[in-house]
């Protein structure tokens, strides 16, 4: 997401504080959120992804990966 979408997002929510937000800067807002959470969520699946199990014998390691 880039600088500019995320500093909207900012934009919006404090307009919406102050002042309300009409019909299309609410539908503008849902859809700059939407993509902030499907971008941060495939992120952090790839993050989680890319962990390695260095000891699976270990007990303290009680969550196995699906397909594990």
């Amino acid at each position: 997401m880039l600088k500019h979408e995320i500093d909207r997002i900012n934009e919006l929510a404090h307009k919406s504080k102050k002042e309300g937000l009409n019909d299309a800067e609410l539908a503008e807002q849902a859809a700059l959120r939407r993509k902030f959470l499907d971008e941060f969520r495939a992120n952090f699946i790839q993050q989680l992804e890319n962990i390695e199990i260095v000891e699976p014998d270990d007990p303290r390691l009680k969550h196995r990966r699906k397909g594990s």
